[in-house]
């Protein structure tokens, strides 16, 4: 009931506001038509008209927010705050000076994502920004069990700097089948309210990723990622544990000194028992199939007193 009530007062919010500005613009748009119809004739008043009808409905367009995700970010809330733990171990913002996002360190794969926002905002609304996650739906990764199964996505928004870094907005993992799409609802700033928010053009970076990753925060690797020979030599043994998995020994050309390497379940070997490796070459294929991919855009914070004085001035012109 909560979750419903929240949802129900930003549409209303959102409503309120819309409904004062397109209010206002239609009274001014009628007296500017019916006032200059005398002046230039119906013909000439046309393409002003035209204007003005497509205006009004791209404004109305930003009234449009996402209820079933709003719902799912609400209600899955623990989810989405442990999603970056990882992150946060070794990083306090999740965007370097550099401008890369430190997913990355984890996710090595380079894989597209794509992000739309509105062109403008009116202050105090609520508008959508919709981050997708491409990727094959039949693609299988390996878990963390050893098994395959489907990729999970997750994404992250990083807004204009805030306060106490609620401008990060994270989410995931969920079921890539199901939100290879993501809507984030997002409450527009008001300068009336923030002395600190400006009518600008602002920067928006998101991040999103497809499957698991290669490597923790610690720096020891998954079971989604290539091993390498940590020596050269001979392969003595390979010796395939009972829960899954290898123990793979190399030994050295006197067979006097002998390395044992670590392969966890899930990885399909290239090598085999009496071949001669070398250091850093690859004892398992790639098993990774997923990625993460960043971007940005830019969206203006528009002041809705330049709406009506657009408006008041295409008026005047007509009246003249």
């Amino acid at each position: 009931k909560i979750h419903e009530e929240t949802i129900q007062f930003i549409k209303i919010h959102n409503e309120y506001r819309i409904h004062t500005i397109l209010h206002f613009s239609t009274n001014l748009i009628s007296f500017v038509i019916l006032s200059g119809y005398s002046f230039w004739g119906k013909e000439k008043l046309f393409i002003l008209n035209s204007w003005v009808q497509e205006f009004l409905y791209n404004l109305k367009i930003t009234r449009s927010i996402s209820v079933s995700l709003m719902i799912y970010i609400i209600t899955r809330a623990s989810i989405s705050s442990a999603y970056p733990i990882f992150a946060q171990q070794n990083y306090e913002n999740p965007r370097e000076a550099t401008g890369r996002i430190v997913c990355a360190n984890c996710h090595l794969a380079s894989k597209p994502v794509d992000i739309e926002v509105p062109q403008a905002v009116l202050p105090d609304t609520v508008f959508e920004a919709v981050v997708k996650i491409p990727y094959d739906m039949q693609l299988k990764q390996v878990l963390a069990n050893g098994k395959k199964g489907a990729l999970n996505v997750g994404a992250v928004l990083i807004l204009p700097e805030g306060p106490n870094k609620k401008n990060i907005l994270v989410i995931g993992p969920v079921p890539g089948q199901k939100y290879s799409e993501i809507t984030f609802p997002i409450l527009a700033p008001d300068p009336a309210t923030n002395k600190d928010v400006h009518f600008l053009k602002y920067p928006i970076y998101v991040g999103g990723n497809r499957g698991r990753g290669q490597i923790y925060p610690d720096g020891s690797k998954s079971n989604n990622t290539v091993y390498n020979a940590t020596a050269g030599g001979i392969i003595s043994k390979i010796l395939r544990k009972e829960k899954g998995g290898y123990e793979i020994t190399i030994a050295d050309a006197t067979n006097e000194c002998q390395v044992i390497d670590i392969i966890p379940r899930g990885l399909e070997l290239l090598v085999s028992e009496g071949e001669s490796i070398k250091l850093d070459q690859p004892l398992t294929s790639n098993p990774n199939v997923g990625g993460f991919g960043q971007g940005d855009a830019e969206i203006v914070l528009q002041d809705p007193l330049r709406v009506q004085g657009l408006l008041f001035f295409l008026g005047s012109i007509v009246l003249a």
